[in-house]
């Protein structure tokens, strides 16, 4: 399983930001047993190429020696609208995609036949984002943050953990954007995210 990151318009240093703070939070919560065991994380170079540009997504996992790989997405903003187009011709060219992220991918419509988790930095947008395909469990921010201060810092952003039963209810439960995000990338078989 490999873990690709679709980063949005920012400086790259965020983005160093977000998987260290992921980082901090999975060695919490799953302390390495194996040390061995690292998965190579991906990191789609945004402030070369557009990251909203799907081709240039496909384009760099065609570089990166993945065929026949699994892949977990973890977008972000612009990265959401070509990350999730660079999912979808993965699995046209014959590749697996096991999971797909969206933080704050609002506006963007977000559907496929793997899993799709949305992640927002404010209640608004969490709602006014799953009119266009809410997917599985989600997480929204609250109070509030900026929009880059998500991406900047999951392990503070706190918020709820929105789930939805067989029956229909829906449940949430107070957490963090990282302790979230890192509950569901082990659950899909991400084995490190460093």
């Amino acid at each position: 399983m490999r873990l690709v990151i679709c980063p949005g318009v920012h400086e790259p240093k965020l983005t160093d930001c977000f998987l260290a703070g992921l980082s901090e939070v999975w060695e919490d919560e799953y302390p390495r047993q194996n040390p061995q065991i690292v998965d190579r994380v991906k990191v789609f170079p945004a402030h070369k190429y557009p990251p909203f540009s799907a081709l240039d997504i496909l384009h760099f996992l065609c570089s990166q020696d993945l065929a026949g790989e699994n892949l977990v997405f973890v977008s972000f903003s612009a990265g959401v609208a070509g990350a999730i187009g660079a999912a979808w011709m993965w699995q046209q060219i014959g590749g697996q995609v096991g999971a797909f992220f969206a933080l704050d991918g609002w506006g963007v419509p977000l559907g496929g036949t793997f899993p799709i988790h949305r992640i927002s930095h404010d209640s608004f947008t969490h709602w006014s984002s799953a009119i266009l395909g809410s997917g599985g469990d989600s997480f929204y921010a609250d109070p509030e943050l900026a929009h880059l201060e998500l991406w900047r810092s999951p392990q503070t952003a706190k918020g709820w953990h929105i789930s939805h039963t067989a029956a229909g209810t829906e449940t949430a439960a107070p957490t963090t954007a990282a302790k979230f995000l890192v509950h569901l990338l082990k659950q899909y078989g991400v084995q490190s995210v460093v």
